[in-house]
């Protein structure tokens, strides 16, 4: 008596023969670039939705808009436009009155539908919605627009860089770049240090000696990591140096994958002086030396200290050989505020306070 095979047992038999099968030359690599293909593919179509949904966004705020200035539409217009259309596309989301306002103000922030297109389109409204919250000039909402678009940052890590104020940070340590690096490169590595840096994440206000400051910033590598940018791989601490029988330790020694250099951190418990400039010459000298690969592009030192003097830094870099950089950290960005503002920030127990009041 025969047994019938049901169409899933023909099929497991079958993949169960293929597998046993010898695969013929170039099938795993054929498979590998299919599966790319398809994720490629995918990721193609959400990217072509999200276009498409900001696109519609944009004009329905700017019909909004226009109705507003000619017309005078106020806030009850607004709110009978979001029951109307959620009870059109009843299966729809984002017709909200919340929304609506959102749209407006998004088509307000970006009038030229060309670079919309190109540019803002192209990330997640969930982004916009944030950045329209958070910042009120154009050039800032470009800034992000950009770094989201290269980096690929979720919702939460943008509005940690925007609490961290990186648009005006980016960029600004001083430093030697133009002078000691091709113009082809010097942009690209000035762009890629900030000055000061935030190391907010260690939790104390008191001050801190060198060793104390690397045990912290070791102990919250991963932060640190964000907080130096893209591109940053960690090599090791205290990494030694040799020279004619004697051994020097650089504090922080990291690979930067973009640019192919090794990037040599020094910490500095107090304020900048000359003759860490001439130190990290030294270092970098047998950096490149020692370990440098023919490959790697000529490293590049970054001083971190507790304060920096602008023009003692310039002229300490003047006529400094290698590639270097002087930035401050910093364990709170207030204390970059001048000081009538500080003076002005509420402290915890007057937040405490104010809430406790709202919530009675």
């Amino acid at each position: 008596m025969s047994t019938r095979k049901t169409p899933d047992q023909t099929h497991q038999a079958a993949s169960t023969q293929s597998r046993g099968t010898a695969l013929p030359t170039g099938y795993a690599e054929t498979l590998t670039v299919i599966k790319e293909q398809v994720a490629a593919s995918r990721t193609r179509a959400v990217q072509s939705v999200n276009v498409e949904l900001v696109c519609l966004y944009w004009r329905i705020g700017r019909l909004i808009q226009q109705r507003q200035q000619a017309h005078g539409w106020g806030t009850k217009v607004i709110e009978r436009l979001s029951a109307d259309l959620r009870h059109a596309f009843p299966g729809q989301k984002g017709f909200s009155a919340r929304n609506l306002a959102y749209m407006r103000n998004f088509a307000a922030a970006w009038p030229d539908e060309t670079i919309l297109q190109q540019l803002a389109a192209r990330i997640p409204w969930g982004h916009h919605q944030l950045l329209l919250d958070r910042l009120e000039e154009h050039a800032q909402r470009l800034f992000y627009v950009q770094k989201v678009q290269q980096h690929g940052w979720s919702r939460s890590v943008l509005a940690a860089q925007i609490d961290a104020q990186l648009h005006g940070r980016e960029g600004k340590p001083i430093s030697n770049f133009a002078e000691r690096l091709p113009a082809a490169d010097s942009d690209l590595v000035q762009q890629s240090f900030k000055d000061p840096y935030l190391l907010d994440f260690i939790a104390t206000d008191a001050p801190l000696r060198e060793r104390e400051l690397e045990d912290a910033l070791i102990t919250h590598l991963e932060r640190f990591l964000l907080e130096l940018g893209e591109g940053f791989a960690f090599v090791g601490r205290q990494v030694e140096l040799r020279l004619e029988g004697e051994s020097w330790f650089v504090d922080l020694l990291f690979y930067h994958l973009r640019l192919r250099r090794f990037v040599v951190i020094e910490l500095k418990a107090g304020r900048f002086l000359p003759e860490h400039a001439g130190k990290m010459n030294f270092y970098l000298n047998l950096v490149d030396e020692t370990m440098r690969h023919p490959d790697d592009a000529p490293s590049i030192g970054l001083i971190l200290c507790r304060e920096g003097k602008q023009l003692v830094a310039e002229y300490a870099l003047r006529d400094i050989d290698k590639p270097m950089a002087v930035a401050e950290w910093r364990l709170r960005l207030t204390r970059e505020l001048p000081a009538e503002l500080e003076a002005g920030l509420p402290s915890i127990e007057e937040i405490e306070q104010e809430l406790a009041e709202r919530n009675d």
